[in-house]
Formats: C-alpha cells, sequence, structure tokens
C-alpha cells in the first residue's frame, strides 16, 4: 500500500500533523486508538470519515516515519 494517497499534512489542519485524507484524524490519534485495545471495526464506526485503507495506511507510514529510509 502506498501510505502517500491516504495520509498527509497541512498547516492549517492540527497544526500540520500527518492526517487521515478526508479527515481530521492524525495518526498518531489512531495508533493510540488501536493500541488501546479498540478494533478497526470500532473506529471505523466511531469515525464515519474514516475508510478501512485510512486505518491501514498509518502503518506503512509510522514505519516509514521510523525508518532510516523513508521510502519505505
Amino acid at each position: 500500500m502506498d501510505w502517500r494517497q491516504h495520509i498527509h499534512s497541512d498547516p492549517t489542519v492540527l497544526v500540520g500533523k500527518p492526517v487521515v485524507v478526508g479527515t481530521r484524524l492524525a495518526v498518531d490519534f489512531i495508533l493510540d486508538l488501536l493500541a488501546a485495545g479498540s478494533t478497526e471495526a470500532q473506529v471505523l464506526e466511531n469515525y464515519p470519515t474514516l475508510t478501512p485503507e485510512g486505518i491501514q495506511a498509518v502503518f506503512p507510514f509510522a514505519a516509514a516515519s521510523l525508518s532510516l529510509c523513508p521510502e519505505a
């Protein structure tokens, strides 16, 4: 999956934090929800503007952000 199609940063949205396209949901917020035990289905139910692809894109984005090779 190319996370670049689903994650973007805009200085006018959440002070430039990376968000899922079409939402004001930050990548770190979604990761926190999942880390706290929420399921993908629960997150999608609670945030209807979010798509399954948007949720899945946070993982390769996070991996690329932590990698020495951000092209991953």
